[in-house]
C-alpha cells in the first residue's frame, strides 16, 4: 500500500519538475527580454526633446518641434507650417547622426 502511494507522489513530482523548468526557460527567453525592451522604449520616449529627429512607427520622418504631455508636435517638411500632432507612443526611434546621413 505504501509503495503505491510513494510511486504516485513520485509521478506527480516528476510532472512538476519539467513543468517548472519549462516555465523558467520561457521566462528567461521570452518574458525577460520583452521587459528589457519595454523599459528601453519607455526611457527613449521620456527622453524626447525639441529638435530630436525621429521616425514614427508608420515610417514618417520628422523633427520634434514641441512636446505636449502624451502627444508630440512634429515638423515633417522644410516649410515651417507643415506640422502634425502624433501620440508620443507612435514614435518608433530617435534618429542618430549616422541614420540622418
Amino acid at each position: 500500500m505504501t509503495a503505491a502511494i510513494l510511486q504516485a507522489s513520485g509521478g506527480f513530482g516528476t510532472f512538476l519538475v519539467p513543468l517548472a523548468l519549462m516555465f523558467g526557460i520561457m521566462y528567461l527567453m521570452v518574458i525577460l527580454p520583452q521587459q528589457r525592451q519595454r523599459k528601453k522604449t519607455q526611457a527613449m520616449l521620456t527622453a524626447l526633446k525639441t529638435g530630436d529627429k525621429v521616425i514614427t512607427g508608420s515610417g514618417i520622418y520628422g523633427t520634434i518641434s514641441g512636446l505636449d504631455g502624451d502627444s508630440v508636435i512634429m515638423k515633417i517638411s522644410s516649410e515651417p507650417q507643415v506640422k502634425i500632432r502624433i501620440a508620443r507612443a507612435a514614435i518608433a526611434q530617435v534618429e542618430t547622426s549616422q541614420d540622418a546621413k
